[in-house]
């Protein structure tokens, strides 16, 4: 991956991990109801998710470039449409109220449940890994690159959400999931959708 396929990549990726969700709900409710240090393990647990997620992203997107380059690039062209509709999911919905996380068990358990269920989740990934993986290149030199860069915007993401939770209570569920916030975002999505869906061919990073 090159040094401005990194940059697009790790921009994507802000966006993606950033977008309130469930998760971000989650963490917020966790920071006000348990303080930061104790909320810890739930942040823990989205980042158990999302290596195990962004493996099978990664087993997945290998398999589709040995089985056929061809149905690797229409997979990067449903990828490309499936977060466009993100997007104006994201959009359509943003006037909505967050809706916290119902689930029982431990705050990790809990946490780790929200996360996989997460509308986001292994379609998203999939979606998201299809578009920057380059199939002129060995995939493991590319995954030393994209997974921890993946995993540290994501724990800088939830660990932000879960210390505004703490630090400002019910105020940060207004701040975050501000409607033209949201929106902005989910347009966000919708672009990037666009261009990478008219961009899809093999050998973009």
């Amino acid at each position: 991956m090159t040094f401005e396929g990194w940059i697009i990549f790790a921009t994507f990726w802000l966006v993606f991990v950033t977008t309130p969700g469930p998760n971000a709900v989650n963490c917020i409710t966790n920071g006000m109801t348990l303080g930061f240090r104790r909320s810890l393990p739930g942040v823990a647990a989205i980042l158990c998710q999302a290596s195990l997620f962004l493996a099978l992203s990664a087993a997945g997107v290998t398999a589709l470039l040995v089985a056929s380059p061809t149905l690797f690039w229409w997979v990067k062209l449903a990828g490309a449409g499936w977060l466009i509709w993100l997007g104006l999911r994201g959009w359509m919905t943003a006037h909505l109220p967050p809706k916290p996380a119902t689930t029982g068990g431990s705050v990790f358990w809990r946490a780790f449940i929200v996360a996989t269920i997460n509308p986001k989740s292994v379609a998203g990934y999939l979606a998201a890994f299809s578009q920057f993986v380059q199939p002129d290149a060995p995939i493991a030199a590319q995954m030393w690159v994209i997974v921890p860069t993946a995993l540290t915007l994501t724990a800088c993401s939830y660990l932000t959400y879960t210390g505004l939770g703490a630090g400002l209570g019910r105020a940060a569920l207004g701040a975050v999931f501000n409607v033209w916030l949201r929106r902005v975002l989910a347009s966000c999505f919708i672009v990037y959708g666009l261009l990478l869906g008219s961009a899809a061919t093999p050998g973009r990073a």
